[in-house]
């Protein structure tokens, strides 16, 4: 039964991504809709949830047409909706959903501002503390991979957890990483406390780095790194991905 309805479930959303033009019709109570018309499905969708009489079941679909909706620019309309789910973790992960779609809707500064502030307002309705936390820590993840780095490291250093709190940022200095930004990447690593923590996100960053050619911000991250094996295993992955001098490998050739 479970399988069938996540069958079921993904298959509407597959259906409702086929066309990818803005439809403006409008849904008709008891009529059928047509293919093109989004309008219409999203509405459907929207009546058919609620049917759904297992909580995790519907709290699922709840957060998967929020998702939707963000990546139709409705992310009012989204962030209303997360007041359907029941489970706070769920929540947070439709939080996460709308921020990360931020990143792919492309919005004004101010429209940045606005969303993230709605964003904030609503994870500090979540309880208890631990999926509220976690909520905060999407949100900083959203804002980076929306190249807010200022917002998202306020973000990240509002958190009360500390092992939160550095998750966050080693989120966030992976995400700088993997835009080619190794600079942000260093400094967003030096706001992380816990030696343990940083030691691997350093790690992290510095395969990445190495893996974009930047050698230089890599060995960087590589060599703030205080644990001899986190170290050596990070300085082994750049100097394996770099290519040895011209000379050096025809004097390896050479008879």
């Amino acid at each position: 039964m479970k399988r069938h309805f996540f069958t079921v479930f993904w298959a509407t959303t597959l259906i409702l991504s086929i066309n990818p033009s803005s439809a403006q019709a409008t849904s008709v109570p008891g009529a059928s809709c047509t293919g093109a018309d989004r309008v219409c499905m999203i509405s459907e969708l929207q009546s058919t949830l609620p049917q759904i009489t297992e909580k995790n079941w519907r709290d699922i679909g709840y957060r998967e047409l929020i998702k939707l909706l963000a990546l139709e620019g409705r992310t009012t309309e989204a962030i209303t909706l997360i007041d359907q789910i029941t489970n706070p973790d769920t929540q947070a992960l439709s939080i996460r959903g709308i921020g990360m779609a931020a990143a792919e809707i492309k919005l004004t500064p101010q429209g940045y501002t606005d969303l993230f502030t709605a964003l904030r307002k609503r994870a500090n309705s979540i309880t208890p503390e631990a999926p509220r936390e976690i909520a905060y820590t999407y949100i900083s993840m959203s804002q980076a991979f929306s190249r807010l780095d200022v917002e998202a490291k306020e973000t990240a250093l509002s958190i009360a957890n500390p092992a939160l709190k550095h998750k966050a940022l080693g989120e966030m200095a992976e995400i700088q990483a993997e835009r080619n930004d190794g600079q942000a990447a260093l400094q967003t690593l030096a706001l992380i406390e816990d030696a343990p923590y940083r030691n691997k996100a350093s790690r992290t960053i510095a395969l990445l780095l190495s893996d974009r050619a930047l050698f230089n911000e890599a060995y960087q991250a590589a060599r703030g790194i205080t644990n001899p094996y986190l170290k050596a295993e990070a300085l082994q992955y750049i100097l394996n991905k770099q290519k040895p001098p011209a000379s050096a490998t025809l004097k390896a050739v050479a008879p």
